[in-house]
């Protein structure tokens, strides 16, 4: 029998020697890794991260979709369909948990393939905990940290984007601003943690108030706002029947005999910002005027 010669390479990080052929599938491994890790480094968008990710995962198994859940929430790769079994993966970096990876496949996920994944998500990890960073962030900018509600800063910049799309488009929509009455004496006789629950109370109670397409603000103190995405002006006065109603049925809030006032108007095609506030302003005036717990429209 002739002699066979192996062709080998050093591996320099661990010294042994291995078939040729070896050491160029793990050059291939680690140059798609790379990719991978250089992909993810283009954006902070999760949804997009998630999505960029599960187009490598999907090569080294078949699943019809992943989702990454975080303190932030769930976030989705494109068009996935979570009807099959799930297979939950924790990430971790130096002792912080990330998150969770969940997979859905037709089968349970074996151990190869476990493996495998778990040198995936070591080229997610620091991306990963980058775009985290940046959203905790930005929601720190955009929400109020009582209520968890969108703060002034957000209505400001989504005022202006809907007053724009309504003149492209030609369809209104409305604001309403709202605030509480009776809230000083709250905070004066009871102290400022039962105004605060009451505060947290309201929000909860315009959220769900409101439709999905609708958006809630507050601006600070007892000043909330809400921008309706309806060109009906009946809308507005259904959505703030319902808020006064469901405040007159609040045990916390008539503890403190807590009511509230609103002002609502439809946004016109040569609005500005301040226009429509103004106006929104003026029928919430309207409405401390005609004795308040009521809604008046400008």
């Amino acid at each position: 029998m002739e002699n066979v010669h192996i062709l080998s390479q050093r591996m320099p990080t661990r010294g042994e020697f291995l078939p040729f052929g070896s050491a160029v599938h793990l050059q291939n491994k680690h140059s798609e890794h790379q990719k991978l890790v250089e992909k993810l480094q283009t954006t902070l968008d999760l949804t997009e991260m998630v999505s960029i990710y599960a187009d490598f995962a999907a090569r080294v198994f078949s699943f019809t979709g992943m989702q990454f859940h975080c303190s932030l929430g769930v976030f989705p790769m494109k068009n996935a369909d979570l009807s099959n079994i799930p297979s939950s993966f924790d990430v971790h970096l130096n002792g912080e948990h990330l998150g969770q990876l969940v997979y859905f496949s037709k089968y349970p996920i074996n151990d190869s393939i476990a493996e495998k994944l778990g040198k995936l998500h070591q080229c997610l990890l620091y991306p990963l905990r980058n775009a985290l960073m940046y959203n905790r962030v930005l929601k720190l900018a955009t929400k109020d940290s009582l209520t968890g509600l969108n703060n002034r800063s957000q209505f400001n910049e989504m005022l202006k984007q809907k007053l724009e799309t309504a003149r492209r488009q030609h369809r209104s929509f409305g604001l309403m601003l709202l605030d509480l009455d009776n809230f000083k004496q709250v905070n004066d006789v009871y102290g400022h943690k039962a105004g605060d629950d009451v505060l947290v109370e309201f929000a909860e109670i315009l959220e769900d108030s409101v439709r999905a397409t609708d958006t809630v603000f507050r601006f600070g103190g007892d000043e909330f706002a809400v921008l309706i995405d309806d060109p009906a002006i009946m809308t507005n006065k259904v959505v703030a029947e319902r808020i006064m109603s469901t405040v007159t049925h609040s045990a916390l809030l008539n503890r403190y005999n807590v009511t509230s006032s609103i002002g609502y108007t439809l946004a016109l095609s040569n609005d500005c910002e301040n226009a429509l506030f103004a106006r929104a302003d003026k029928g919430l005036y309207q409405a401390k005027g005609a004795g308040r717990n009521c809604a008046r429209s400008a």
